[in-house]
């Protein structure tokens, strides 16, 4: 199968500073998906990163978080939420990046002293100049209602900045039964090796989406639908704009 073109949302769009938020909807998990700057959004991104460290809490796992609302925001490029029919925040991830290097990634934290540090560093570093989104702290709503669609929702999530910032490629490091469920949107497991993150309890595993090749490997579902919300991208999306105020003479900007 060919993969979709994901273009550019907005071409006069230059840097990750120009925007600030766009949304699309899916009707079968009844959710809003935004995607947005945390410095666009403050508001969002700390109900956003409330709903992950009640999350990381409930697994045990508190340590692989930054409590600090204002330093995950500075550390953090994007960020998505999922909103219900209520406007209650049910979900969300963040993204690192574009990195610039395997320094810039959480990873190689991650597989520190562990086998496969540098097969790590070796995938971030070869991907690198064509542009590379880390996805972090992924989270959903511990009810149960529509939580298949959901996570489907943010599996799908990267797709929207790949498009947006003509990006080929999405990262990702989890357990492996959670990256079982991203597997859908055509994301691949890396064949290196397992590391004990956050602690022994866990084996977690690298992801790659490439946004060249995810359709080959992506269920025909998630594809139709990532397809369909990167239309919905395109249009939603909004960007900054300097103020232009008109006076007598020559038009002023207070940008």
């Amino acid at each position: 199968m060919t993969a979709p073109t994901l273009a550019p949302a907005y071409d006069g769009l230059a840097t990750y500073d120009d925007f600030t938020r766009t949304s699309c909807w899916d009707p079968i998990a009844e959710c809003t998906m935004i995607m947005a700057r945390p410095a666009a959004e403050p508001d969002l991104f700390a109900r956003y990163h409330r709903g992950a460290v009640a999350s990381y809490a409930r697994f045990g796992v508190s340590d692989a978080l930054d409590p600090d609302v204002d330093r995950c925001a500075e550390d953090t490029a994007l960020f998505w939420v999922l909103t219900d029919i209520s406007g209650q925040v049910v979900g969300g991830v963040r993204a690192k990046g574009p990195l610039r290097g395997p320094d810039d990634s959480h990873a190689v934290v991650e597989w520190a002293g562990h086998p496969g540090e540098a097969q790590v560093r070796e995938a971030i570093s070869e991907r690198v100049p064509l542009g590379i989104l880390e996805m972090k702290a992924a989270w959903l709503d511990k009810e149960p209602g529509g939580g298949r669609h959901r996570a489907k929702m943010i599996a799908r999530s990267g797709f929207h900045a790949m498009g947006l910032f003509d990006i080929s490629y999405c990262m990702a490091t989890s357990a492996a039964h959670i990256l079982d469920q991203w597997r859908s949107s055509g994301g691949v497991v890396a064949a290196i090796p397992a590391a004990p993150y956050p602690d022994e309890r866990y084996q977690t595993q690298m992801m790659w989406w490439d946004r060249r090749t995810f359709a080959a490997h992506g269920d025909p579902q998630q594809v139709s639908a990532i397809v369909r919300e990167m239309g919905q991208t395109r249009r939603g999306v909004h960007v900054e704009r300097p103020v232009v105020t008109r006076v007598r003479g020559p038009v002023r900007s207070n940008a």
